[in-house]
Parts: C-alpha cells; sequence; structure tokens
C-alpha cells in the first residue's frame, strides 16, 4: 500500500511498505491529499485509490472514537 504522507514544495513524501520514498510531486493527482491511497501506473504517475482511502479513514475515524469515547 502506497499512502501519501505529506507534501513539499516540489516533493511528495510516500509510505511505502518499504519505506518512505520521495517522489516528484508532479506525478501526483492535483487533488491528492495528505493520508490518501496512491496506486501506481505504469507509467510512474500515481492514481488515488479511492475506495482504499474511505475505507482507511473510516477504520482510523472508528479507532479513535473507541480510544477517546466519543
Amino acid at each position: 500500500m502506497i499512502i501519501l504522507d505529506r507534501l513539499e514544495e516540489t516533493l511528495a513524501v510516500l509510505e511505502t511498505d518499504d519505506g518512505m520514498v520521495n517522489v516528484p510531486r508532479e506525478l501526483l493527482p492535483a487533488d491528492v491529499r495528505e493520508g490518501d491511497v496512491l496506486r501506481q501506473a505504469a507509467d510512474g504517475t500515481y492514481t488515488t485509490d479511492t475506495v482504499a482511502t474511505q475505507a482507511r479513514r473510516e477504520k482510523l475515524l472508528a479507532r479513535t472514537r473507541r480510544m477517546t469515547g466519543k
């Protein structure tokens, strides 16, 4: 799984199964957000996996609610 950790000026920092990787920001979609799950295409660009991103966000929200009791 590839997750966007953060965006810097010209780089995107991605969290992968093998660790953190820096890639040029222009390889990502313009509307990408931190925490999005990404898929790498054969041409080296990335697309947002909206289904996996939503599932991940829901899982993290549920975990936060359990921990805070809210």
